[in-house]
């Protein structure tokens, strides 16, 4: 499967103004959908009821259900599909390869594990429901050690092998390791860390805590910036290392700034909100189909509004507004994703078989 890369060029007035009303719209999309992830869920509260709980303090119970619950679950679904979203753009730029994402290629399963063995390996203080102050950091920080562990695997697996299908199913087999090691921890785990672990695999936008929150909007944000400023490694990354050391770019140096930065997007979102498919693979080629464009100063500002854009309405779906019941938001994420995927084979259908 090849993955098709072009020089990115200085666009024209015309195309600039294109871009910016795009920019625009998915602004507004963003705006809305943030919106209505507030107004919306399984109790019916009247708009005007709404308004008067997020802007005068009354200490009903309309305003604990949309400060408490809706408010930070809406803001935790936004921060969720920036980093996965962001994380995800990083993969497929550096390896090449449209596949990538850090669900797939077991990155998210090696910060998964690092919560596991918090989870599951320590006393029940550390079940994340439990946990305040510095022991969230600390939750966070074992899911970075563990998606940048399985980063660096990748990374020297992706120096010998070339083959963009080859690192893929090795990627598979890494997750699927790792998967075989927590379930000798749940094996060996108490049954209130088994039942923590089981609930926090489900994956949710809801269960976070205050201090929880900060934590990830803090993690999030630094490696957004860390994203920011590796913009012109991956548009020099994009076109392969020969091209990227011919115009003096430190390779080592971009690659660890670029991988460092996807373990804390990937792992921040993991160690609090459980994993979370499709995201991270899918955004990024809706973003380039909607500016049909590969130059990250686009990209990466377009990829953080369209990932915001779909988490907010994977979390919309979810909530089923209306009705009592609720669905996993991997659930709708996988809905979403896939049809992605399946569009990302189809259109690299010329190229040799996947076996």
């Amino acid at each position: 499967m090849n993955y098709k890369t072009e020089i990115p060029v200085t666009i024209n007035a015309a195309e600039a103004k294109q871009k910016a009303l795009l920019f625009g719209v998915l602004i507004f999309l963003l705006f809305i959908a943030f919106i209505l992830d507030i107004f919306l869920g399984s109790v019916n509260i009247k708009p005007v009821e709404v308004l008067n709980a997020l802007f005068n303090d009354s200490g009903s119970d309309i305003e604990t259900i949309i400060m408490k619950f809706r408010l930070p679950k809406a803001i935790t679904a936004l921060i969720v599909g920036i980093a996965l979203s962001l994380s995800g753009l990083q993969m497929q730029t550096v390896f090449r390869n449209p596949m990538a994402g850090p669900y797939v290629l077991g990155v998210s399963s090696g910060a998964g594990l690092g919560v596991a063995i918090i989870i599951l390996g320590f006393s029940p203080v550390f079940i994340p429901g439990n946990l305040i102050g510095f022991g969230n950091w600390i939750l966070v920080a074992s899911a970075w050690a563990g998606a940048g562990a399985v980063m660096l695997l990748i990374m020297i697996i992706s120096s010998r092998v070339k083959d963009i299908m080859t690192i893929l199913i090795l990627g598979i087999m890494l997750a699927s390791g790792i998967s075989a090691v927590v379930s000798i921890m749940q094996y060996f785990s108490s049954e209130t860390m088994l039942k923590a672990y089981v609930i926090w695999t489900m994956g949710s936008l809801g269960n976070l805590s205050s201090g929880q929150l900060k934590v990830l909007i803090i993690s999030v944000s630094f490696g957004v910036l860390l994203s920011i400023i590796s913009i012109k490694m991956l548009n020099a990354l994009l076109l392969g290392e020969n091209y990227a050391k011919s115009i003096g770019l430190n390779v080592t140096f971009s690659r660890a700034l670029i991988f460092s930065c996807t373990s804390i997007l990937a792992g921040s979102v993991t160690a609090f909100c459980g994993p979370i498919g499709f995201i991270g693979i899918a955004v990024p080629h809706i973003a380039r189909n909607i500016f049909k464009t590969s130059d990250h100063t686009i990209l990466v500002p377009a990829t953080i509004l369209t990932g915001g854009i779909i988490m907010l309405v994977s979390d919309i779906i979810s909530q089923l507004p209306g009705s009592e019941n609720m669905l996993p938001v991997n659930s709708v994420t996988s809905l979403i994703g896939i049809p992605v995927v399946i569009w990302i084979i189809l259109r690299n259908k010329r190229t040799s078989p996947l076996f």
